[in-house]
């Protein structure tokens, strides 16, 4: 399951396994709104600050465009995997999707076209729910790699920056842009840390964290409504 905020601290959206969109109201504990996509949606991100533009990605294969004043989604991008997550850029004008067929695809949201793709050997994705983040500045991007490397590739010269070698499983990467550490979730659900900063004479991206306080705080209310009783006004959508 994915959730981001909708535009207001107070509204929630998520992509389910139940092939789903739901938008929740945490106030009134309540679903509000269910968009049904067809296929269970592994990833989401809002593009603009009202939440009125949701992307989702999905196992078919697809990133799915949502209005939220709509019933269906548009514009649909047929990838050539199924997509195990989604990223969006500061400037909300790029979309980072990791993709099951071992690469990761930069997609122009203004043309809602794939401008890029990244991929290299050694580099294999290895789960549905592996996930690709673009580093602070937008210049570079990083995954990690089913044999535990993580994999940072610059934007503009579409080579790889570095490889990380010290970790197992890699799942997930998060950015942190103030703390200059690197941080990766590994399959045994032990976290590995330590400061970036490979070689100090070497100019690298910045860092990179596994753990974003906003996502934390998220998910914690989630789960702190539904145990306390949100529920969807129409009970068929489950």
């Amino acid at each position: 399951m994915a959730a981001k905020f909708l535009g207001e601290p107070s509204k929630v959206v998520t992509g389910s396994y139940d092939r789903t969109l739901k938008i929740w109201d945490l106030r009134s504990k309540a679903c509000i709104e269910t968009k049904f996509a067809g296929s269970s949606c592994n990833d989401l991100v809002t593009s603009d600050g009202a939440g009125s533009t949701i992307i989702s990605g999905h196992f078919d294969q697809r990133i799915r465009f949502w209005d939220t004043r709509a019933e269906s989604s548009s514009n649909d991008i047929l990838l050539e995997g199924k997509v195990t997550s989604l990223d969006l850029s500061r400037d909300a004008n790029y979309l980072l999707s990791c993709v099951r067929d071992d690469t990761v695809k930069l997609i122009d949201l203004r043309m809602k076209k794939i401008v890029g793709s990244f991929s290299a050997d050694g580099f294999k994705v290895g789960f549905d729910w592996t996930r690709a983040v673009f580093s602070p500045d937008g210049q570079y991007i990083a995954v990690g790699s089913a044999d535990g490397s993580v994999f940072i590739w610059s934007i503009a010269t579409n080579a790889i920056e570095t490889i990380l070698k010290e970790h197992t499983f890699v799942h997930r990467l998060l950015e942190h842009g103030k703390r200059k550490r690197e941080k990766s979730v590994e399959r045994e659900r032990s976290a590995m840390q330590r400061e970036s900063g490979i070689d100090s004479n070497i100019s690298r991206p910045r860092a990179f964290s596994a753990l974003s306080p906003t996502r934390v705080t998220l998910m914690d209310a989630l789960i702190g409504g539904i145990s306390r009783g949100m529920q969807c006004k129409d009970r068929s959508y489950y």
